[in-house]
């Protein structure tokens, strides 16, 4: 067998069932190689960022890395905005990039790049391979970087000639590193916090938003006295109905501010300290009140759940119970961000996966799907747009048997659009609706928000998408996806049954 081949049964026997790729001629001899080795699915993107963004997705729910199969460092740059946002999520990913042959670098051809150092910045890890007969061992060593906790980005430089040269065979996966359990004064430290009597949150992230982390937290806190509050944006939260309810803390400063206000102590749970997201005149960088004190419980890469298990029996708290969220009150009236999010809380299925890049109106479908049917929400954990449609279509290839909504923000579906198509072609269960204000809506706070003064027409027309005004059902038809308008709450309401009870990709145009 050649290198290609080589390396892509090693990955299958590290576990790597999925390949999201957009290949190119330096990486024909891997994709030959595809219809040798039984137990890689792959997947076509027309465009890099769908690529990524959707290996993103599919890990953050199937709990292991995809692979991605890109061209040279162009193919590798078009996909890194999505790279960022796993990197942010602790997303385990395994990058294949093509490059020239060796012998033929020198000659510097036009898609000639340093793809290692394009890919440093985004990256964990990286390593080019530089001999056929290594690169399944090089392989190997990715994968086990991958899933290195929290959870890391591997980019492995694979050249042409590596590829398509005698190689001896598959590679076996080396020991992967595990979490790393909490020291026992840590553990001592936060139960001191949460008996002092002080206003005291934890600040959750990772394993500690999803079971059984986020009961034992609510447990601790029903025990003690202390508030939850999650991170603003998190790669999957574990909520809905039956399950512990914990706020997000919210994107504007001043609402962040009020909310970690009067704290003393605030306790880190599978997070980092929380900061602003930009900077903004006269206002902090950091969000925790000046008087409080910021401990770690625990990391985000160390045993989070074992953490909060040890605590718990610290505060003989495992018997507690942990608050709930409250039921979702039934959809009406006109149609708006928060009549939205009423209508999909109460017509979201039972296990569904959300999506959520819905942007200027994230904060009325997180506070309005809290008592919906208990479900996963994905979030843009690095605040990179155009991630809602790629993330989306990998959460449904991870999850064949549950619905996928895909709340989405028009103007940053742009990016990726092209999601849909492998939508349509993959025949996934998923429902995008389209939150259509025609504007980069967001943008039009953040302006007043840094101080940089009132709007003219030429600031206006770089927020603005209306000349001429997206026909999003017209896109979506043209790339095999059935698709819908509303304009009502009403209208709204019965799109989205016909979304959720289709068995294959929908598309709500919501005018907002």
């Amino acid at each position: 067998m050649n290198g290609a081949e080589s390396l892509a049964r090693t990955l299958t026997g590290a576990g790597v069932e999925v390949c999201f790729a957009n290949p190119g001629t330096s990486e024909m001899h891997f994709v030959a190689a595809l219809d040798r080795v039984g137990g890689l699915r792959c997947v076509l993107g027309l465009f890099e960022g769908v690529v990524t963004g959707a290996a993103d997705g599919y890990a953050r729910m199937a709990d292991k890395p995809a692979s991605t199969l890109l061209h040279l460092g162009p193919g590798l740059a078009n996909g890194l905005a999505n790279v960022h946002n796993a990197r942010r999520a602790d997303t385990p990913m395994v990058n294949i990039v093509g490059d020239h042959a060796t012998y033929h670098k020198k000659f510097d051809a036009p898609l000639t790049s340093d793809v290692e150092g394009v890919a440093r910045p985004f990256s964990h890890w990286v390593r080019t391979s530089t001999d056929s007969r290594s690169v399944a061992g090089d392989g190997a060593a990715a994968v086990a970087a991958a899933l290195t906790p929290p959870g890391r980005i591997s980019t492995l430089i694979l050249p042409a000639d590596v590829s398509w040269e005698q190689a001896d065979g598959p590679a076996p996966l080396p020991p992967v590193e595990a979490r790393a359990a909490v020291a026992p004064e840590k553990i001592s430290a936060a139960a001191r916090a949460l008996r002092s009597g002080e206003p005291t949150v934890l600040f959750l992230g990772g394993p500690a938003l999803r079971e059984p982390g986020l009961t034992l937290a609510g447990r601790i806190a029903a025990g003690t006295g202390a508030r939850l509050v999650a991170q603003t944006l998190n790669a999957r939260v574990e909520r809905g109905a039956g399950r512990v309810a914990v706020d997000f803390l919210p994107y504007p400063v001043d609402e962040a501010l009020a909310t970690l206000a009067g704290t003393s102590n605030l306790l880190l749970v599978g997070a980092t300290a929380p900061v602003a997201f930009f900077a903004y005149p006269d206002k902090p960088s950091e969000l925790s009140p000046r008087q409080c004190d910021v401990g770690t419980l625990a990391t985000p890469a160390e045993d989070v759940v074992g953490a909060l298990e040890a605590l718990a029996d610290e505060l003989d708290a495992r018997k507690e119970t942990p608050p709930q969220a409250p039921e979702t009150p039934s959809p009406g009236g006109p149609v708006n961000f928060h009549t939205a999010a009423a209508a999909v809380a109460a017509l979201l299925p039972e296990s569904a996966v959300v999506v959520d890049e819905a942007l200027t109106g994230a904060s009325a479908f997180i506070s309005g799907t809290r008592g919906a049917a208990p479900h996963d929400y994905l979030q843009v954990t690095g605040g990179a747009i155009g991630i809602g449609p790629p993330l989306a279509t990998g959460a449904a290839i991870a999850c064949p048997d549950r619905k996928v909504v895909c709340l989405q923000a028009d103007g940053s579906a742009m990016y990726t659009v092209q999601a849909l198509w492998t939508q349509a072609r993959e025949g996934l269960d998923v429902t995008n609706v389209i939150l259509d204000n025609r504007s980069y809506a967001i943008l039009k706070g953040e302006l007043a928000n840094v101080g940089a003064g009132d709007a003219g027409r030429k600031a206006h027309d770089m927020m603005e998408l209306d000349r001429p005004a997206l026909d999003w059902v017209a896109m979506a038809r043209g790339m095999g996806v059935e698709a819908g308008r509303a304009a009502t709450a009403e209208e709204f309401s019965r799109q989205l049954d016909a979304g959720l009870r289709s068995q294959g990709p929908y598309l709500i145009d919501l005018v907002l």
